[in-house]
């Protein structure tokens, strides 16, 4: 049986090309939308693009939803089903249009890639993430031990997460260079650091403890002294393996280059949490840690605008939304707290539509208004 069919790689290729350069997709994304358009041309057996009809469509995602996951062992989660189904809708719009298609395809065939209505929403539901307690935290980096230089890079890599929120893929291209150590920050510099969307932003270190920020001061420092590295060398070396007396590889120290990719990162995470009898948290985790943790110290907007730009946030909005969920314990503290609390009625009904009136007034929404701040006055009074 064929394996693959020549004109459709033809198209394909071009499509990935239009991701890339025109759409400004990143290689995660093309290769995102390779295996999903893989997945359809393995169960339409390689059929000729130019044949699709939309009973093709509703075929495949019927057999979707029976699949079983590689990973996981059970069916294909709603996500999974969402993103690969939206991938190809994507893709045969593109097709229909393309020279060659455009006679042969109706642009609305590509709607019957869609999920129910129903199953969306399953699919693309918020739902809450575990998160690690800064205790917990803690409790790990107090538990790694520190006798080679390789745990003792563990140690500090876990420690910088916390301190920091990084994300593991700028974790892992980080170069000594970017620690201002007397600034108490890091600079994500996008030219030289894999960050997220390649944006640059300076991150202050976050108030999870002294300790924890001597562990990262300590590390930069032996790296400079006893090492002896400079700038542009690594924070985070990769491991160095040679070939033993046994002739198998084995651990010999540090490398004096970068990991290139965040896989060894998840790994130390998984085996420092797993030796401290705790539950695996990925490196990502630590940064919903950090949103609970503003939640409880920062006071007013202003503060937690920073707290959320700390994390490379743009808008307060997305801290929310992605990170910021009150897990369900504090909920009912908050709760219970506001439950025992005494709301004591304004005195004059007129204090009450003055602060109205302030509030507006410095919002700038007054100059939208017609009527007069005395009229205003009279409608806010409540007796």
């Amino acid at each position: 049986m064929a394996a693959h069919n020549p004109d459709n790689e033809r198209i394909k290729r071009q499509y990935f090309v239009f991701l890339k350069e025109a759409k400004r997709q990143s290689e995660d994304s093309v290769d995102a939308a390779a295996k999903a358009l893989a997945r359809f041309e393995a169960d339409t057996r390689y059929r000729d693009f130019r044949a699709f009809h939309f009973e093709q469509a509703v075929a495949f995602k019927r057999r979707l939803a029976t699949q079983e996951s590689h990973t996981t062992g059970e069916t294909i989660s709603k996500a999974t089903q969402h993103a690969t189904l939206a991938h190809l809708k994507r893709f045969f719009q593109w097709l229909a249009i393309q020279p060659g298609y455009r006679s042969r395809l109706r642009y609305t065939d590509a709607e019957y890639f869609n999920l129910s209505e129903k199953d969306s929403r399953v699919a693309t539901a918020r739902r809450a993430r575990p998160a690690p307690t800064l205790e917990q935290v803690r409790h790990v980096i107090g538990f790694m031990p520190t006798r080679t230089e390789i745990e003792l890079r563990d140690r500090a890599l876990v420690a910088f997460t916390i301190l920091t929120g990084i994300r593991d893929r700028a974790l892992a291209s980080l170069k000594l260079k970017h620690v201002d150590l007397a600034g108490t920050s890091v600079f994500q510099d996008a030219r030289e650091v894999r960050t997220k969307f390649s944006k640059s932003f300076k991150t202050y270190f976050f108030p999870v403890g002294g300790d924890v920020r001597q562990i990262v001061e300590d590390w930069v420092g032996w790296l400079r002294q006893e090492k002896l590295w400079g700038n542009d060398d690594p924070l985070f070396p990769a491991t160095l393996l040679k070939v033993g007396e046994t002739r198998r590889f084995e651990v010999v120290g540090l490398a004096r280059g970068h990991w290139s990719t965040a896989a060894p990162i998840r790994a130390v995470f998984r085996r420092a949490f797993e030796a401290a009898g705790l539950p695996y948290f990925n490196p990502h985790s630590f940064r919903s840690t950090l949103v609970q943790l503003g939640q409880t110290l920062c006071k007013d907007p202003e503060q937690f605008k920073a707290w959320s730009q700390n994390l490379g946030h743009e808008g307060v909005l997305t801290t929310f939304v992605s990170y910021g969920g009150v897990a369900s314990r504090r909920q009912g503290q908050i709760m219970q707290a506001l439950a025992k609390s005494t709301v004591r009625p304004p005195r004059n009904a007129d204090v009450v539509a003055q602060a109205v009136l302030d509030a507006m007034r410095s919002a700038g929404l007054l100059l939208e208004l017609s009527c007069s701040e005395s009229d205003l006055t009279d409608t806010l009074r409540l007796d």
